[in-house]
């Protein structure tokens, strides 16, 4: 992995970080369908397209006996990042998960959890616990007592573009990196480095470098949990890695409003329209027009959220040719009608 020295913070970062940063600063979407980067890579494409946007973050010193229970935050995605000591992890019905320094944490489907010096404690809500409001965005946690030191950086994300969610569902309920190679150990540790002194001493600008490093973080457990998984034969992510079928969700993907058929989306990936049909069902458990259509509507139900647009507009953006038609697949795959979102 090559990486880039930066003489003025004193870090060393590979260069993928490098470019994951400039494409979270700027925004490449259009008001309509997503604008992608032009590549080859529909995983790469999927990681360009989780847009986070980190809503609070906590830093915490805990001393002594403590136990924390996290919330649920529908929707939202959790991180811890242990920056000294050590603790506890648990979702409910789960066994207990040891964190120590320099592990990163995350809870993808916003379930509860507890954080613990040890796990057969009782655990207090969070919000009761003491937390101090520094900033809108920014809060700072002390328990103290006798023993060992736990230091953590916790974060709340949330995400909203379709392909973002999409890549969200298919993640399990936990992911903890603990271990890396030896370049990636040197900027893991790095970072976490920066980021500890950033929370701790909370300088202009601070919020924004954590945001940004947080990120970068979560982007890149999500990836290393994306390696450690490609030998997975069937659903979505087999789909996007098929040297085939990865071509034609590129496609709809790009594309959405095309009036795509099963013989030109076999004919993108060069198979017939049979052996493309039986395979893409076979990947996905799914028909790739059930699948066009449900990407159509994930893509309406987050532009009705984010600000109303005439559902004419939509639907022809989609490649529907009358409000009707658009509006019985939307409330077909989403179970309300547009006008109800």
């Amino acid at each position: 992995m090559a990486c880039v020295y930066i003489s003025e913070a004193s870090i060393l970062f590979p260069n993928w970080i490098l470019n994951t940063y400039f494409a979270m600063k700027y925004d490449y979407s259009s008001n309509s369908v997503p604008d992608f980067p032009l590549t080859n890579d529909p995983l790469g494409e999927t990681l360009h397209q989780l847009r986070l946007d980190g809503s609070l973050y906590c830093r915490s010193v805990l001393s002594g006996d403590w136990s924390l229970a996290m919330p649920v935050m529908a929707d939202k995605l959790m991180f811890h990042i242990i920056t000294h000591g050590e603790c506890w992890l648990q979702l409910e019905g789960e066994a207990p998960r040891r964190l120590s320094q320099g592990s990163l944490a995350l809870v993808p489907h916003g379930r509860g959890h507890t954080l613990s010096s040890n796990p057969t404690l009782t655990p207090t809500p969070l919000f009761d616990a003491g937390i101090q409001r520094i900033s809108e965005r920014y809060e700072v946690l002390e328990i103290t007592g006798d023993g060992e030191i736990t230091e953590l950086t916790c974060g709340v994300m949330g995400f909203d573009q379709a392909l973002g969610r999409q890549l969200i569902q298919q993640l399990p309920t936990l992911l903890v990196m603990d271990q890396l190679d030896e370049c990636g150990e040197q900027w893991l540790q790095s970072t976490l480095e920066f980021i500890a002194c950033e929370a701790r001493d909370l300088k202009p600008g601070g919020e924004t470098i954590i945001t940004h490093l947080a990120d970068i973080l979560v982007i890149q457990l999500i990836r290393h949990w994306l390696e450690q998984s490609a030998t997975e034969k069937q659903g979505w992510l087999a789909a996007l890695r098929d040297r085939h079928i990865g071509i034609a969700l590129r496609a709809i993907h790009h594309q959405p409003q095309r009036n795509w058929t099963v013989e030109s989306l076999a004919q993108e990936c060069g198979l017939s329209r049979s052996g493309f049909s039986a395979r893409f069902t076979h990947l996905m458990g799914n028909s790739v027009k059930r699948y066009l259509t449900e990407w159509r509507m994930r893509l309406a139900h987050q532009r009705l959220r984010q600000h109303p647009v005439p559902l004419i507009v939509l639907a022809e953006e989609l490649g529907y040719q009358s409000e009707a038609a658009f509006s019985r697949a939307f409330k077909r795959i989403i179970g309300v009608s547009p006008g109800r979102v």
